[in-house]
Formats: C-alpha cells, structure tokens, sequence
C-alpha cells in the first residue's frame, strides 16, 4: 500500500517534489495521471453547482417578487463572479456551462429547479429553463414577473 492510498497529503507533497526535480522514477505516474484529470472535473462539477444556484434564486426572484432580497441578489452576484473567475483560470470550460444549463440528466437548470421548488413550495416552475447561459451569467440580468 502507498502513501497514495494512507496519506494523501504526504503522497502530494513527495510527488509535488519529485516534479520538481524532475525524478521520473520517482513519480506514481498513474495516480498523478489520475488527479490532474480530476482537478478538471472538480472544475466542471463547480460550475455546474454554481449554476444551480443561480438558477434557484432566479426562479424564486421571478416567481416570489414578495420575498426577493439582498441576499439574493447577493448571492446570484457573487455566484456569477465565481464563475466568470473559473471561466477565466480554464479558458477551455467557456462553452462548458451553456452545455449543463439545459442538461436533461441532472443539468443546472433541473437542479435549480428542485431547489426552488422546495425553498418556495411553488411546483409548477417551468420544466425547462427560461433563459439563456448569456442571462443567467449577466451581471445586469434580473428576470421580471
């Protein structure tokens, strides 16, 4: 058993090192192989959440003009900001969060939807999302009732 499998932190720090100082027959090759892959699906699940969230608190800003605020509209702000910053540390992912927004199988929108739906008790949310990745990650984009 490795240091992979018993001490993670240990094993990073030892691999990290080995890089360094460029020690190929040092280097766990498949496990390194396998958590770089995973630091981009860690980013790809980010936005997807992130996402979701924003959609949760649109819905609700829409169909609850009574109960918006602040925290909302502060919430959708920062939300939207950690994207644009992932968006902006991975340039690949640009056209990854129109892809999860409408997603059938668990996309952002469906899981916002569920969200809202039970933050607010209203079940009759659109089945399919409103609008488009440009208004959802818009600074300026509030929808109106």
């Amino acid at each position: 058993m490795s240091d992979y499998d018993t001490d993670f932190a240990l094993w990073s720090e030892q691999q990290a090192k080995a890089l360094r100082r460029r020690a190929s027959n040092e280097i766990d090759w498949e496990n390194v192989a396998e958590e770089i892959e995973s630091l981009g699906k860690s980013d790809k699940r980010e936005i997807r959440s992130r996402l979701a969230v924003i959609c949760a608190h649109l819905l609700k800003w829409q169909y609850q003009p009574d109960a918006r605020s602040n925290g909302w509209r502060g919430s959708v702000a920062e939300v939207r900001d950690q994207i644009a910053d992932l968006l902006e540390e991975s340039p690949s992912l640009k056209e990854y969060p129109a892809g999860q927004l409408s997603e059938p199988r668990g996309g952002a929108y469906a899981q916002g939807r569920k969200r809202a739906a039970l933050q607010s008790g209203i079940a009759d949310l659109p089945s399919t999302c409103p609008w488009t990745i440009e208004q959802v990650l818009d600074s300026d984009f509030w929808p109106v009732d």
